[in-house]
């Protein structure tokens, strides 16, 4: 029999191991889920697996062939079998197996019993991807990765894409332009909708590609990026000018696109370009992301000639969004609230914008706007975005997909040093060189070269 001190110091064992479990599960979850998370909820998926399915509804009648096979041997009762599971793996933020649909079921089936899967396994999330007919794919999420946002490390980066976000399946959020073109972007004050912002900014910087802005907010946005900006306009006068300039731009890199098809009438049908990435790359146009915060300003007029400029701008907004694509030029358009109140245009602007990306906003009216021609579960989702958690958005296109996002924090002066740091990278573009930003002269450092882009000939 062990004495009374020795009991005495188990139980403060115990207690210590109880109380850092329980602070190691608040300050570091990760740590958490690999030394007890991980073990507990494989225990609790191996043993529970059949019963979880059949109560969820899940579980199927067996087969003929199984019914007298079990009836002939043991003289029990059969009862419904669940899908076949594949072999767990688990990863550094939870679990993965892949599950064999039964006949007559459908991803949908499992989706619609995730959180009764959540709270039966212990995990934080379940999601289900389809990977091929009649195959699925739970992952198991162990801990709220939303929380304290860590990129992945290991992430694939393509021209004119970039991991901005990371999504509570643990996978990075990428904005890529050659899937989605133009995205409309919204969300409250001091929701976080500045922090995407900045992150993408600072991704595509690295990237030999023009980045064009227009802040009607003075500026106070996108000045900082100024060095890697190739033009920008911070008032509706100047975005008024911009835009007819990138207009013009635009119809001149089609021009050059049937150019070159009118050099290769005798060539096979694969030569011919319909975009310019079908065109020779040393006679290729360099791409331009444009970027429009605070897309409300252009729209509120207060004068008659205010009206005319307006209706002018949002006419070169939609010719941009509906063509700017094959030439190059996409579209990121920012703002708190974007609907038909703001004005004739606005709606067919919004419907040329593929993606959307909504933070938190101040009524039901404005997650509409963006996600109300997706699914209703979008809009749901993004008007109960807590205050306490910026940079925390719903992420979907009109495909009908979405997932919750949420952007780590990048200082204002960090992306602003990398703005600096490629600043060699902004390319020369005749045409918009006098919406280039004025570059404060920093004594001891020569002038910034900007790259020499193929220029847009016939």
């Amino acid at each position: 029999m062990p004495g009374p001190l020795t009991l005495a110091l188990l139980g403060c064992l115990v207690v210590a191991l109880g109380g850092g479990a329980v602070w190691a599960k608040a300050r570091y979850p990760a740590l958490y889920w690999l030394v007890v998370g991980l073990p507990l909820s494989v225990v609790r998926v191996l043993i529970s697996y059949g019963s979880v399915m059949d109560s969820c509804g899940l579980a199927v009648a067996p087969s003929r062939l199984r019914v007298l096979v079990v009836t002939a041997a043991t003289r029990r009762e059969v009862r419904p079998v669940p899908p076949r599971r594949g072999l767990i793996r688990p990863t550094a933020t939870g679990m993965r197996f892949r599950v064999r649909l039964a006949p007559g079921q459908e991803p949908a089936d499992l989706a619609a019993s995730t959180e009764r899967l959540r709270h039966a396994w212990g995990v934080h999330a379940v999601h289900v991807a389809a990977v091929k007919p009649g195959v699925v794919e739970l992952r198991l999420v162990g801990f709220d990765l939303l929380r304290n946002v860590r990129m992945p490390k290991a992430v694939a980066v393509k021209p004119l894409c970039v991991p901005v976000a990371l999504r509570e399946d643990s996978l990075p959020f990428v904005r890529d332009y050659l899937t989605i073109p133009h995205q409309l972007t919204l969300g409250a004050t001091l929701s976080g909708k500045s922090m995407y912002l900045r992150n993408l900014i600072a991704g595509l910087a690295t990237q030999p590609i023009a980045l064009v802005g227009i802040d009607c907010k003075r500026g106070v946005e996108l000045a900082p990026f100024a060095p890697r900006l190739s033009a920008l306009a911070t008032d509706p006068d100047q975005a008024a000018e911009l835009l007819p300039v990138l207009v013009q731009e635009m119809e001149d890199r089609y021009d050059l696109i049937k150019a070159r098809q009118g050099a290769n009438s005798g060539s096979p049908g694969e030569c011919a370009a319909s975009d310019i990435w079908g065109l020779a790359e040393h006679e290729r146009p360099v791409p331009i992301v444009l970027f429009v915060d605070e897309v409300a300003e252009l729209f509120l007029t207060a004068t008659k000639e205010d009206e005319e400029r307006r209706d002018e701008m949002v006419t070169q907004l939609i010719r941009l969004a509906q063509l700017g694509r094959a030439a190059g030029i996409y579209l990121e358009v920012c703002g708190q609230r974007f609907g038909a109140e703001l004005g004739k245009g606005a709606t067919m602007l919004r419907a040329q914008l593929t993606g959307r990306v909504c933070h938190r906003v101040n009524d039901e009216a404005s997650a509409k706007m963006a996600l109300g021609d997706i699914a209703p579960e979008a809009v749901m989702a993004a008007c109960s975005i807590a205050p306490e958690r910026p940079g925390l958005a719903v992420a979907g296109d009109t495909s009908g997909g979405w997932t919750r996002i949420r952007t780590p924090y990048l200082a204002l002066q960090d992306a602003a040093a990398v703005c600096r740091d490629t600043a060699v990278l902004a390319p020369d573009l005749p045409a918009l060189s006098r919406f280039r930003p004025a570059m404060p002269w920093i004594p001891g450092q020569p002038p910034m070269p900007l790259s020499k882009p193929h220029p847009v000939t016939h």
